[in-house]
């Protein structure tokens, strides 16, 4: 689809007949499954230097009465806690905190190798190699491979907001610029590290804006295929400062999962990331084009922080019972979806 197709898929009064669209693809491409995998999330530090006004999660100064940094022994210790149960993915992601070694991360990574072998590391956004990188005088590829040998599999998606630069400057001006996000996930994949992509939607971007975001991500994919899922993000308002614009209401959420469908063809899947959504919502978007529910997920901190009202984790049994609920066959996968297990 073109540019213009996306933007009036926006604008089009039957949302509903956008959603049977969505669905069609969803069904050509993976008919009536629906992913998910057990993990868990370990976010070290919400100490961070970047003033993203969307973000509840942050700490500017370490010493904040809530902030945090946790030691190699704590962040591991979350991992060590589950050493009796079946989980294939960690993911990791924290603020952009000034006085860390870079030491810390590949310490951590290698750490949390140690503890669990078997366990797949999805870690560290572009926004955190970008600074990394500038921080400690490295380029993305060095930042990358020094991870890579030290555990790290793969990339989450983290960090996208929105691309066009009106919004971007407004919303997160002292982070990694737009090239230099594609940049670094374009460098991870030609190092045969794959990844996710994110867009934050909801807050200060116009519908036009998030076509022009899904393009970018299109075109990054034809380039290098390294894209394993797209995840639309709902922007939550509270705790930031943003807290007087309303969160994208249901209606906008469904047709922008939607959209998100049937504009990256070459997107193998499009993830409803429950903490963000809530479980019914989540549910409904499976007829709205996702095809993925994410995991377990266990303790996630920055949705929460912001005011997301869901569980803090959902086990296996109530993952599958949600999907089938929601007429769709339950499949448990590994990060780069190979079955783990059936339901």
């Amino acid at each position: 689809l073109s540019e213009a197709d996306g933007n009036r898929l926006f604008v089009e009064p039957n949302v509903a007949a956008v959603g049977a669209l969505a669905n069609l693809v969803r069904e050509r491409l993976h008919g009536d499954v629906t992913y998910f995998n057990r993990n868990l999330h370990i976010n070290a530090t919400n100490v961070c230097e970047a003033s993203c006004i969307f973000c509840s999660f942050a700490r500017r100064m370490p010493d904040a009465g809530d902030a945090y940094t946790m030691t190699l022994d704590e962040a591991v210790g979350r991992v060590r806690a589950l050493s009796n149960t079946f989980v294939t993915e960690v993911h990791i992601v924290n603020g952009l905190h000034p006085d860390l070694p870079f030491s810390y991360y590949t310490d951590l990574l290698r750490a949390i190798k140690n503890e669990r072998p078997d366990l797949h590391i999805k870690g560290f956004t572009a926004v955190e190699i970008h600074y990394y990188a500038q921080k400690f005088g490295m380029t993305y590829e060095e930042v990358l491979v020094a991870f890579r040998d030290a555990g790290q599999d793969s990339m989450p998606g983290g960090g996208a907001e929105i691309f066009a630069p009106r919004a971007r400057k407004k919303l997160c001006p002292d982070k990694v610029h737009t090239e230099g996000w594609l940049d670094v996930h374009r460098t991870a994949h030609r190092l045969g590290m794959h990844s996710n992509a994110t867009m934050l939607f909801g807050s200060l971007e116009t519908l036009e804006e998030r076509v022009d975001h899904m393009m970018r991500l299109r075109t990054l994919q034809d380039e290098t295929g390294g894209f394993r899922t797209f995840i639309p993000l709902r922007f939550h308002n509270e705790g930031n400062r943003l807290a007087k614009l309303r969160s994208p209401t249901d209606v906008d959420t469904l047709r922008t999962m939607a959209v998100s469908r049937l504009m990256l063809d070459n997107f193998g899947h499009i993830k409803a990331y429950w903490p963000m959504l809530g479980v019914q919502l989540a549910q409904l978007t499976l007829s709205f084009g996702c095809d993925d529910l994410d995991g377990t997920v266990r303790e996630e901190r920055i949705y929460h922080m912001a005011g997301a009202k869901t569980p803090q984790q959902l086990t296996r049994s109530e993952l599958v019972a949600l999907i089938r609920r929601a007429g769709r066959i339950p499949i448990e996968r590994d990060t780069l979806y190979r079955v783990a297990a059936e339901a």
